[in-house]
């Protein structure tokens, strides 16, 4: 077994077994399963004779001890933490690449430029409503508001969560930047594809174009009027229900018609429920709660379909005597990938002998920040069976190290310097 893959495998395994639960593994933004990991890579960094340091809102920095060079540095980086309940590799595997290939530059610094590995916390929104809040408040754009977000179970608030791991959150809120954009030379990451084109074309590893915005709504209450199922004609009811299933067809029927005109986009409602306290099989559903959601890689169909959905939510309530409340969208902008280091990736997969395809992100990623702040930015997905943001995320370690050969030949600069594309 290569020195590479024993690492990779270690470090997966480790970490694996800290945040592991009944079904999958949970690493709470800012709890402590992320926590555990940030010391499990910690000890592996000790024991690989890195240099680790944590900045003042608790990411943690890598880097090789006698690389000294004071330049802007290229960062390979990615997150710690994971849905409840999901798999191992989703943000893991690209915090792994970064430790393999500070490993392999061991002793031969000179042969890539400076180079950093970022551990990011709380990039995941399932905890809190809010993504990339650790990559965010690193560049001074994590709004204050974002702070009395409450947690998911309610318990607590992010700002409450950042300041028990340690964040200085009154830098925090007053939006101070640990790092400004100009003194980074590149943001790398590597990351597991989350969806099954990969798996389905054999592609072991592939270079990402860009990164889908979205605009989401975590709680929209549609109110009706509760009523009898038997003693309520058709004509006089107000049902929530049929007025939010009438609401998604209309939606999945423009999403349908944008689709076939070419248009990148996606819709998703992952909550509908009516209260468990009052619904029954008798009775006509007088509130309904949901969540809504669209992402796209271009910002302006993003706002055109936000203003079509509040059209027909307008046009819904006057049909059927409802009417819509809404919590605030959460929105984050879609991030285009740096062609220059799309290139020298392309290169060097070509380089290898196996041309690297190229692949757009459905879902968001730390990158888009770095991107939307002005720093290059580029990621590389690696094959990853089963889908994400599950227990049965099914990455190989062949395919980790593929996309980490991947990184390492674009840096080291061989195969860019061929094309004519060194730095």
């Amino acid at each position: 077994m290569s020195r590479s893959r024993d690492l990779a495998d270690r470090i997966l395994a480790a970490v694996g077994d800290l945040s592991r639960d009944a079904l999958g593994v949970t690493r709470e933004a800012y709890g402590a399963g992320e926590e555990r990991a940030m010391q499990a890579i910690e000890g592996f960094a000790a024991e690989l004779g890195l240099a680790a340091e944590r900045d003042r809102y608790q990411n943690l920095w890598l880097r090789l001890p006698e690389d000294a060079r004071t330049e802007p540095p290229v960062v390979i980086g990615s997150h710690l933490d994971s849905v409840p309940q999901g798999g191992n590799f989703d943000g893991l595997a690209g915090v792994v690449a970064g430790l393999v290939v500070l490993d392999r530059l061991r002793g031969r610094a000179g042969l890539a430029p400076p180079l950093r590995v970022l551990a990011l916390r709380g990039e995941e929104s399932a905890w809190y409503g809010k993504a990339y809040t650790g990559s965010l408040a690193l560049l001074g754009r994590l709004p204050a508001s974002a702070l009395a977000l409450r947690h998911r179970g309610g318990e607590g608030t992010l700002g409450e969560a950042m300041a028990r791991s340690g964040v200085d959150v009154d830098a925090v809120s007053q939006g101070e930047a640990l790092l400004q954009p100009h003194e980074v030379a590149a943001y790398l990451e590597l990351h597991i594809e989350q969806g099954p084109v990969m798996v389905a074309r054999g592609w072991p590893s592939a270079v990402v174009t860009g990164i889908r915005g979205n605009i989401r709504h975590h709680r929209i209450r549609c109110l009706g009027e509760a009523g009898h199922s038997g003693a309520v004609p058709r004509w006089l009811r107000k049902d929530a229900l049929l007025a939010v299933a009438e609401l998604l067809s209309s939606m999945d029927e423009h999403w349908r018609v944008l689709l076939q005109m070419g248009v990148d986009l996606v819709m998703t409602a992952g909550i509908c429920t009516t209260s468990a306290e009052s619904h029954a099989v008798s009775v006509i559903p007088g509130a309904v709660e949901f969540s809504f959601e669209i992402r796209s890689q271009d910002p302006d169909t993003l706002a055109r379909f936000d203003r079509l959905f509040h059209e027909a939510c307008r046009g819904i309530a006057a049909s059927r005597g409802v009417s819509f409340v809404f919590d605030a969208a959460l929105a984050s902008a879609p991030a285009a990938m740096d062609p220059g280091w799309i290139a020298r990736l392309e290169v060097a997969g070509a380089a290898r002998g196996v041309p690297v395809e190229r692949i757009p992100s459905g879902a968001g990623h730390d990158a888009a920040v770095f991107a939307g702040a002005g720093v290059p930015a580029a990621m590389v997905f690696v094959r990853n069976a089963n889908g994400s943001h599950n227990p049965h995320e099914a990455m190989d370690t062949a395919d980790l190290l593929d996309g980490t050969d991947l990184i390492f030949a674009a840096l080291t600069g061989a195969a860019v310097a061929t094309a004519g594309l060194a730095a």
